[in-house]
């Protein structure tokens, strides 16, 4: 029997927060399709906008642009009108821009287009975050995160496959009005099925954490993105965020097939195998990573920093390997790789347990930027140090110039550890009256 003073807290259907859940990573799925769509029909879209492959570039450019400059004012509008709507929204967005880029004849258009997916794209994934702690035990959170960026890559999928043969099939403009349509019926399920949380349940806690019953008006709410960006904890969290994903990203994005093909000497068919096996390594290392970071919450800055060191040594190996390395040891390579995207996902662990419930999407979003920069920032400078060597072309790429290349994230590895280690030891000094809760983040979170 509760005490008299202890809150009664309804219980929290599991079949429901699954029905939640499920509808809103299908969203994510949906914005991951439309974010992916063009990759997959890169070809047939230089064909129907009569543009060169550079021009053509410039709507992935966009897009991009579009989702970093999104993520921080996506967490503010999540935390003051609720995932629900955010979600909603993003779907709609998303199904905008597909319907668009299907109806688009002058170029600028499909720029537009490419700009409403990237806006609906940048709103969803911070909104996930934000809704799984609101119906699932603090302790399952990081799993159902991680189970949330796993399942969302099925968009990719969607996009190579299905998407794709429909282009083939019926046309550019019938494939993509599909796709919005989609789209559309994802908002409507959203509407339908998604809530901010269970009826009369309190606020989301934090992993053993102590949080106060802030209200709208409190000053945890009214703090904002100022306080967010103060917390410690945050700012650890982003510098966890900036150092795990770029390494895999970069290869898989970009420069793993030029790498593996036109460095390492391996045949077309192999290196994609590897690409593939990145891929797989990632889904498979997901729920682990997530179930520890639920179960040792106090060992997640470690496994984010455990991750990241294993990648950078596996790429001085790779790099200082006498010669083109063997298949076993790239085999290995790729697999460590595929650890940085779990691992990344656990810094929202991290920003979760360091500030209130009314302030997850405002942190998420901060979290969101670290990884975006780390990626473009190493995608470019790989770039330009190839052309520096005079190895700008699939033609002229030479494993000397790769091992140049490469270590252009050895730098960034170095402030982003940097930071996580000034982070971390600045997390237990806050002020006296965020004493308790910080001590508790320091203990439970770090």
């Amino acid at each position: 029997m509760s005490s008299p003073t202890s809150p009664v807290v309804p219980p929290r259907r599991s079949g429901r927060a699954l029905a939640v859940w499920g509808v809103a990573v299908l969203a994510y799925i949906a914005a991951v399709l439309g974010r992916s769509s063009l990759a997959a029909t890169g070809v047939t879209a230089a064909e129907r906008f009569d543009v060169s492959s550079g021009v053509l570039s410039l709507l992935a450019v966009v897009q991009l642009a579009v989702y970093a400059a999104l993520q921080i004012p996506a967490g503010v509008l999540v935390d003051r009108v609720g995932p629900r709507r955010v979600i909603a929204g993003g779907a709609v967005l998303v199904a905008l821009g597909q319907v668009v880029l299907a109806l688009a004849a002058p170029f600028w258009l499909a720029v537009a287009g490419r700009m409403l997916v990237g806006a609906g794209d940048a709103v969803t994934f911070v909104s996930v975050l934000r809704l799984i702690p609101s119906w699932f035990p603090a302790r399952r959170v990081p799993l159902y995160n991680q189970l949330a960026g796993i399942l969302g890559q099925l968009g990719q999928v969607v996009s190579a496959v299905p998407l794709a043969a429909l282009v083939v099939g019926t046309g550019w403009t019938p494939a993509y009005l599909a796709a919005g349509g989609t789209a559309v019926l994802v908002a409507v399920l959203v509407v339908a099925v998604v809530r901010d949380g269970p009826a009369g349940a309190p606020a989301p806690a934090g992993d053993g954490a102590e949080r106060s019953s802030t209200s709208a008006g409190s000053p945890a709410v009214q703090g904002g993105l100022g306080a967010a960006l103060r917390e410690p904890g945050v700012r650890l969290a982003f510098w966890c965020h900036l150092a795990s994903p770029f390494p895999g990203n970069v290869f898989g994005l970009l420069w793993g097939f030029p790498f593996l093909t036109g460095g390492e000497g391996l045949a077309s068919g192999t290196a994609r195998g590897l690409l593939a096996l990145y891929v797989v390594a990632g889904i498979a290392v997901g729920p682990v990573v997530g179930t520890l970071a639920g179960r040792l919450p106090h060992r997640r800055v470690t496994l984010v920093v455990a991750s990241t060191v294993a990648q950078a040594l596996m790429w001085v190996v790779v790099l200082a390997w006498p010669g083109p390395a063997p298949l076993a040891l790239l085999v290995l390579h790729v697999v460590v790789l595929g650890s940085g995207g779990p691992a990344s996902l656990v810094a929202f662990d991290i920003a979760r347990a360091a500030v209130p419930p009314q302030r997850i999407g405002r942190a998420s979003g901060i979290v969101n930027v670290g990884g975006f920069v780390s990626t473009v920032l190493v995608v470019l400078l790989v770039g330009v140090a190839l052309d520096l060597q005079g190895a700008g072309t699939p033609d002229t790429y030479t494993l000397e110039a790769f091992r140049v290349a490469m270590l252009v994230q050895v730098p960034v590895w170095a402030v982003a550890l940097l930071g996580i280690a000034h982070s971390r030891r600045r997390v237990p000094g806050q002020s006296a009256a965020d004493g308790k809760r910080g001590a508790r983040f320091s203990r439970s979170a770090v």
